[in-house]
């Protein structure tokens, strides 16, 4: 990784990174940040960059991440040994499990969380019988204004998923007793959903 110090005279630096590498969005606007505090002398804001890391592609990363859990009301800004920023801990963690047989022993689950202002999340795995995937509680998730919304949106996703692999050919990957225990187990969470909703 390329080591840098930012400073007022960075502006050729960092000109000629952008020009040598594809940027996602995010990495652009930080740049941008970065060169309007070269032009108007800001070594102080340069400075607050710097202590995101010492290569671009660390810094920019670095502070996406601390701004997307801004998002989730996450203020503190800490690294781990590796000098990557440390993961928010979402509160009221919960984890529901979805399709989980005895003969199988494979199940979906989709696990709740919000942040400290309350914004909720989700995160999912799923299981076919062989197949499956999923990803972890995240502040780069989908946001939600309640646990309900989070989890409707989830539980939606995975029935959406299963519905997909209903009759699939492919038996090696795709497990049908699984594929519809998941199926009526989210059935039952959304009929639970609807009548707590009449109270």
């Amino acid at each position: 990784m390329q080591t840098l110090e930012l400073n007022l005279g960075s502006k050729t630096q960092i000109t000629d990174y952008i020009a040598e590498n594809h940027l996602m969005p995010y990495e652009a606007g930080i740049f941008r940040e970065m060169l309007t505090a070269i032009e108007t002398n800001n070594q102080k804001e340069l400075d607050w960059f710097s202590g995101f890391g010492d290569s671009f592609r660390v810094i920019t990363m670095n502070v996406h991440a601390y701004r997307k859990g801004l998002e989730f009301g996450f203020t503190e800004i800490s690294f781990d040994k590796y000098g990557w920023f440390t993961r928010p801990v979402f509160l009221d963690k919960e984890e529901l499990r979805f399709g989980d047989t005895s003969r199988y022993g494979n199940y979906s689950q989709i696990d709740l969380g919000h942040g400290r202002n309350g914004l909720w999340t989700y995160a999912l795995h799923y299981s076919f019988g062989t197949a499956g995937g999923g990803y972890c509680l995240s502040v780069y998730g989908k946001q939600f204004k309640s646990r309900e919304d989070a989890l409707s949106f989830a539980l939606n996703e995975l029935k959406a998923m299963m519905t997909k692999k209903i009759g699939s050919t492919d038996t090696t990957n795709d497990k049908q007793p699984i594929i519809l225990a998941t199926l009526r187990d989210i059935e039952k969470a959304q009929l639970g959903m609807v009548q707590l909703s009449l109270f």
